[in-house]
């Protein structure tokens, strides 16, 4: 593992300083202008090819935004799910028409995407989804069905939507994606509320939508391999780079050092132990993600240290947030604290981009050579 920068890397580290530094007032007002600003600036979409509208830049030049963005505190990109999966979707699946039409405006944040996967019946078992696209005889499409837990939907322009065409042949053969307008006709998006009083996720509904053939993402029944490219970028975003999930654990060990004093001696051990678990689980998940760097650093491919990352940061985030509110006591009972807020939040990121019972499948199967699931419905059709 290498903890330095190349002098490259160093002299970029110092650009992306300097610019978010004088401009991190500004991200308050708009979310939109903010991703502009940047945008315009040459810090969003850095590794996006040039003629995609991106800068062409390394993965370790995105890595170095994130982590100067994460160091001075201010929030992600409110188009991220456009940016991490939606967007390199089109890019390599898209026709010119569609990344002409999409790309630049997805980067700027002029338009906001989502991601239309899972369903109720198809969460982990993406493939068995039942929400169907039909031929509707003037070159077109027509989608009925229905999308849950869809993060965004409710502000989205637009999405990427996995339909069925072919319910003759095996599930994971008979898939389409499309692009879809999210105002179009027919398109219902029902806000679901979420244990800490918000609605990032959504319920999306398709009454006959029409959706041009134009909007097509890859061809008929290759939804598979075009979802693949989604899932992998996605599960790359949310595996860290030295980023970490969650509250760092800084911030975790300063909050109990300051309210430690006011417990019983014997809740001081039992903090001071949870807190040494967590904190060293967190510096695992973070180290991680350096080992990612580093090979992206050494013009290596990323092994699997994103899904790793993953499940263990998502793990130790949660235990120090339980900590945390643990150590607070009595106000830990008020709604809408810092440390409550987080703890409800975090159970979501560990479904997000697969979930810890796939990740944990992933690893086992592909880093620690385990036999397979059985999976015996793998060649049915849906």
């Amino acid at each position: 593992m290498d903890f330095d920068d190349t002098p490259d890397e160093a002299a970029w580290r110092a650009e992306v300083r300097a610019f978010l530094t004088a401009h991190r007032d500004e991200h308050a007002a708009d979310p939109r202008a903010w991703q502009a600003l940047l945008y315009d600036a040459g810090f969003v979409g850095v590794t996006w090819p040039a003629d995609a509208g991106g800068r062409g830049g390394t993965p370790m030049q995105q890595a170095i935004v994130d982590q100067e963005t994460a160091r001075l505190g201010l929030p992600a990109l409110i188009n991220l799910i456009g940016i991490g999966m939606c967007g390199p979707t089109v890019i390599v699946h898209g026709s010119d028409d569609q990344k002409r039409r999409y790309l630049k405006r997805l980067l700027r944040a002029d338009d906001l995407w989502c991601q239309l996967f899972s369903e109720p019946a198809a969460g982990s078992d993406l493939a068995a989804l039942r929400t169907r696209a039909v031929r509707d005889g003037n070159g077109g499409w027509r989608v009925t069905g229905q999308k849950v837990w869809t993060t965004l939907a409710h502000l989205a322009d637009y999405g990427i939507l996995l339909t069925r065409t072919n319910a003759d042949v095996p599930k994971h053969r008979g898939l389409t994606m499309f692009v879809v307008d999210m105002k179009a006709p027919g398109v219902t998006v029902r806000p679901l509320r979420q244990m800490n009083g918000e609605s990032h996720f959504n319920e999306v509904f398709f009454d006959d939508v029409a959706i041009p053939d134009t909007e097509r993402l890859g061809e008929p029944g290759q939804g598979w391999t075009v979802a693949l490219t989604t899932l992998m970028n996605e599960r790359l975003s949310l595996g860290g780079g030295g980023t970490g999930v969650g509250a760092k654990p800084e911030t975790v060990a300063r909050h109990v050092a300051e309210r430690i004093g006011g417990l019983s001696p014997d809740r001081q051990v039992l903090a001071r132990q949870q807190l040494g678990r967590g904190y060293v689980a967190a510096l695992g998940a973070r180290y991680t993600g350096y080992r990612q760097l580093s090979r992206i650093s050494h013009g290596e491919l990323p092994g699997p240290e994103a899904s790793a990352g993953k499940l263990s940061g998502t793990r130790s985030a949660r235990d120090l947030a339980d900590l945390a509110v643990r150590v607070l006591g009595e106000d830990a009972a008020v709604a809408g604290g810092t440390w409550q807020n987080l703890q409800a939040v975090l159970p979501g990121m560990a479904i997000a981009g697969g979930s810890d019972q796939v990740l944990r499948n992933i690893i086992g199967e592909r880093v620690l050579g385990l036999p397979a699931e059985p999976r015996v419905d793998k060649g049915a059709p849906a």
